[in-house]
């Protein structure tokens, strides 16, 4: 069991890439930053989620920088273990599986998002994905550590963009924030609205 403090580093971007981690307790951002130095929110993960997995389609390096959010705990498997977990025990690769497809599928919206919605939509849809609207027993209502500068990272906008909408937001009853951030489902209405 590996344990990370708030902020600390668990991997960075160009690392070897050498083991497969699983998600226990906490909050994990994956970034990337480009050639330019331009640094993006790709992820945020959380518990039941796993983060690493390239190295088993043959990825040498991470792509991604892992941070935690908050503290975090994680079981790191070492390749070989994991193909070798995959191959023999069902439960368990069924489990990997229906994380990796739901992951694709999630980043197929994000760019069908990026590519089609307006940065008021991709915001609200961003505040729903991270309060679980939608995923059964999972809705959590109040969002810690999420600052407006990592959501305009996360959707591609300003910060002051979106200090704009966060603040319509809360006018209109979606949202209230007093160091956390309360998503009301009434935000859906801003997804939905053509």
């Amino acid at each position: 069991m590996n344990r990370f403090r708030a902020r600390e580093t668990i991997f960075r971007q160009g690392d070897p890439a050498k083991h497969v981690m699983y998600l226990q307790e906490g909050g994990v951002k994956l970034t990337v930053v480009s050639g330019t130095g331009k640094e993006a929110v790709v992820a945020i993960l959380g518990p039941g989620d796993f983060l690493g997995e390239g190295c088993l389609a043959g990825q040498p390096n991470c792509v991604t920088t892992a941070t935690a959010i908050t503290p975090v705990s994680m079981l790191a498997i070492e390749k070989s273990e994991m193909v070798r977990m995959l191959h023999r025990e069902h439960e368990f690769s069924d489990r990997f599986i229906v994380f990796m497809l739901a992951r694709n599928i999630r980043v197929e919206e994000d760019l069908v998002d990026q590519l089609f919605n307006s940065t008021e939509k991709r915001l609200a849809r961003m505040l729903l994905l991270l309060a679980h609207y939608g995923e059964r027993g999972r809705p959590q209502k109040a969002l810690r550590k999420v600052s407006q500068e990592m959501l305009a990272e996360m959707i591609g906008a300003t910060r002051p963009r979106v200090n704009f909408f966060m603040n319509k937001f809360r006018k209109l009853g979606f949202i209230r924030y007093n160091g956390e951030i309360h998503v009301n489902k009434t935000l859906l209405t801003v997804v939905l609205h053509e």
